[in-house]
């Protein structure tokens, strides 16, 4: 009988390239296409097979690109719609599929919808395809419910009409920059299936759906009620009809989608995973949980439960474009993570928090399923601290500038050299960089086999080389604070997060080690191992 491979997104490991910050092709200090095409020998050699892309198209920026003017077009500072099907192309020649960011949520306020809507009347067709009302109180002047926006503030923002006066307010989840969208409105969603037939038909290979449980609102717009049930504009029911819809076209094209839910009830998390809906989802309760042994075999068991009863992959994810940067979360205190909980000074013991991101990465590559990393994670990079007039990030303005923001995750690439900008391409680059960042480039990892670099490029090589990421995994005896699990064809992984040094299971061979055994060959505290058995 012949052997039909299990499909490749069951068990990818796939890089998330936040572009502006990847390689610089152009020399003016904000990375684009040409940057990442020139690096695609990195990341083969890294051992990933797919990149997630976050969004490349036309758009002001207010924030980060995911506020888009124009599916249907590069943002220019990036480079040209013919340079991203190249890319796509040459990408696949090396062994790494492509996948896109689609925000179906909101589009950018620069967006021809938005635009034709505010130049339109209250009551017009351009204004049913977001969420116009007028205000509450004397003149309008109060916003039409209390729902708050995700960066802070309110979730409105009045418009002027176009004779100056003061308009209808519009809803924003995010930034005022960012109007949601009517998904009740069919043109809504013919517009963005279209938008994935687009991206099918220049060989993208997935699309990640940035904010999937917010499209669905309560058509009332009620004030938000926590005893309220359904939630007015959060994992609604009637999403599940969307993304049966794109599930339709992605299967024509053998297209992988993949949601953004942030959702603490795993039943109702499992309901996006079913056979006809979306196909994997991040996992954000192992992402945020802390460096505790309870806490992370809880998630662990936790996830592989919910998935499989829908048949679907877990997925397992350390950081993100939006995360502090793990080598510094897990140095804190505090080391799981929280939106709420940033604060500029938070202390962070940098060798600790490194040594545990070494140990988290063989933990986090030995689980069955896909495995998402953030680029400069196999760098090792701390968070950067950005100086206040630098921050981009509108999540810091509307704290009232108690939040740094998510810029210190964000910093330009460290590539080559002793100073920035470190070969990233511009001198003067779109985020500064630190001072200290010589023994983080990819160059000095290189010569280095005990760098962070070897460790990633090591046990993705073994992961693929045998079928790490697929068949159950079985826990084995271990004492308090100890993780230890077996999979199949042989591989005992152990993680140690207690202070007694851990005795190995027995084993033919050690595989890989995220740091040295003790000198009776025990492994110490925060260190991770793969053994052969």
């Amino acid at each position: 009988m012949p052997h039909n491979p299990p499909a490749w997104w069951r068990s990818a490991a796939i890089y998330q390239v936040y572009i502006r910050s990847f390689a610089d092709g152009n020399g003016d200090g904000t990375g684009d296409l040409a940057g990442v095409r020139a690096r695609l020998p990195y990341l083969a050699e890294l051992g990933v097979e797919a990149l997630w892309f976050t969004p490349w198209y036309v758009s002001p920026l207010a924030d980060g690109g995911y506020d888009v003017a124009d599916y249907r077009a590069i943002d220019p500072a990036f480079g040209t719609l013919a340079e991203a099907e190249k890319l796509i192309a040459e990408a696949r020649q090396q062994g790494l599929r492509t996948i896109v960011d689609v925000v179906p949520n909101h589009i950018s306020a620069e967006h021809a919808w938005f635009k034709a809507a505010l130049a339109a009347p209250p009551g017009s067709p351009e204004r049913e395809l977001f969420h116009f009302r007028p205000g509450r109180g004397a003149d309008g002047a109060e916003p039409p419910n209390a729902w708050r926006s995700e960066f802070g503030g309110p979730a409105w923002s009045r418009s002027t009409d176009p004779d100056g006066s003061p308009g209808e307010w519009y809803l924003h989840l995010f930034a005022p920059g960012q109007p949601d969208l009517n998904w009740a409105h069919p043109q809504v969603r013919q517009e963005h299936e279209e938008i994935l037939r687009f991206w099918f038909d220049r060989g993208a290979a997935g699309v990640r759906i940035d904010s999937a449980a917010l499209l669905a609102k309560d058509p009332e717009l009620p004030d938000f009620d926590p005893e309220r049930d359904p939630h007015p504009y959060v994992d609604r029911d009637e999403l599940h009809d969307i993304y049966r819809a794109w599930r339709a076209i992605a299967d024509e094209y053998e297209g992988v989608l993949i949601g953004e839910l942030w959702l603490p009830d795993v039943e109702r998390f499992a309901r996006y995973l079913r056979s006809d809906e979306l196909h994997t989802a991040f996992n954000f309760d192992f992402l945020s949980c802390p460096w505790e042994p309870e806490r992370l075999r809880a998630s662990i068991d936790g996830t592989l439960a919910s998935h499989s009863g829908v048949g679907a992959p877990a997925t397992w994810v350390l950081a993100n474009h939006d995360i502090t940067r793990t080598a510094t979360r897990y140095g804190r205190e505090e080391t799981g993570f929280a939106f709420v909980a940033k604060r500029f000074g938070t202390p962070t013991d940098f060798e600790l928090g490194t040594r545990r991101a070494r140990a988290a990465a063989l933990l986090t590559l030995a689980l069955p399923g896909a495995v998402y990393l953030y680029q400069g994670e196999e760098l090792g990079l701390p968070e950067a601290d950005i100086p206040r007039d630098r921050i981009n990030d509108p999540m810091h303005a509307r704290s009232g500038g108690i939040d740094p923001g998510r810029d210190g995750c964000r910093v330009p690439l460290p590539w080559s050299g002793e100073s920035a900008p470190y070969g990233f391409g511009g001198a003067d680059t779109w985020l500064p960089q630190p001072d200290d960042w010589a023994d983080h480039t990819a160059e000095a990892q290189e010569k280095d086999p005990g760098s962070m670099l070897w460790l990633y490029r090591t046990g993705l090589r073994l992961r693929r080389a045998w079928p790490a990421s697929t068949g159950d995994l079985t826990w084995l005896d271990s004492p308090s604070g100890a993780l230890v699990f077996a999979r199949e064809h042989g591989l005992v992984c152990a993680v140690n997060l207690a202070p007694e040094p851990l005795a190995l299971p027995p084993h033919t061979h050690v595989l890989l080690r995220s740091g040295p055994l003790d000198e009776a060959g025990l492994l110490p505290q925060d260190t991770a191992v793969w053994l052969r058995v």
